[in-house]
């Protein structure tokens, strides 16, 4: 069983955002980049049918050498390799179609997106790849097993979960849950060293067309002072409530 692994190379949560040219850029000078977190919990999986199965792991990016860094970690963690598809990522529409012309050649069993990235959280990627390929889709997957050329899959709905039983080829949405953080892997010294030894391949872009353009970035207002009240004065805050937070 081969499988693709889709890699967003993602701002760490902890970094601090700034952007520039009037707005319009983001800033990537000093901010930490990590691997998607839901993609994370899907290349854990990955590994995990590789250690139990003999899978073949692939991990894939579309953007530019800054990710490369994100790339060579998933390798150290078990990825046998990595492709990168060379050209920035301008929406979900772009990458989709770009990793969609790389598996019309390069075919894979499962593929496994995560089901949004935390830097724009389209959540768009895996549903449109889907449905280009024509492939079983299962978003929000918190469980998936294989048996032979049957994926069995959960995923999340309103008030419960659902159990999917589809025929690979597939395309998963996965999330917290297909694995849980506990079972995320560190890569040690012995993965470091393999990983340089691993191919890793720069494919040319497809020239997907982008549906979007970045007109400017925003920032969330910064959040009001806080109004303290004594312990004792109920009327104060019984008027502060009403007249200015509206509440009652």
């Amino acid at each position: 069983m081969n499988i693709l692994v889709c890699i967003s190379h993602v701002p760490d949560t902890t970094s601090k955002i700034n952007f520039v040219m009037d707005n319009t850029l983001f800033k990537s000078k000093g901010v930490q980049y990590i691997i998607n977190p839901n993609d994370e919990f899907g290349l854990t999986r990955a590994i995990w049918f590789k250690e139990k199965h003999g899978a073949t792991v692939h991990v894939i990016h579309v953007g530019t050498a800054a990710a490369d860094p994100t790339l060579r970690k998933c390798l150290a963690i078990g990825a046998d390799k990595a492709y990168r598809i060379d050209t920035p990522a301008h929406d979900g529409n772009h990458v989709a179609h770009e990793l969609a012309a790389f598996l019309k050649t390069n075919s894979h069993d499962l593929i496994i997106a995560g089901r949004e990235s935390i830097d724009y959280n389209g959540g768009m990627v895996p549903g449109i790849l889907a449905g280009i390929l024509n492939m079983p889709f299962i978003p929000n997957c918190v469980g998936l097993e294989i048996d032979g050329n049957t994926a069995t899959g959960e995923r999340e709905i309103d008030g419960g979960r659902e159990k999917l039983k589809g025929t690979l080829p597939m395309v998963i949405g996965g999330q917290k849950g297909l694995v849980e953080e506990s079972d995320l892997k560190i890569p040690n010294m012995r993965g470091i060293m393999q990983a340089r030894q691993k191919p890793f391949e720069v494919i040319p872009s497809s020239n997907a067309m982008a549906l979007t353009k970045e007109v400017s970035f925003e920032k969330p207002a910064p959040k009001a002072a806080v109004k303290l009240v004594p312990a004792d004065d109920i009327d104060q805050l019984i008027e502060l409530l009403h007249k200015e937070a509206n509440v009652i």
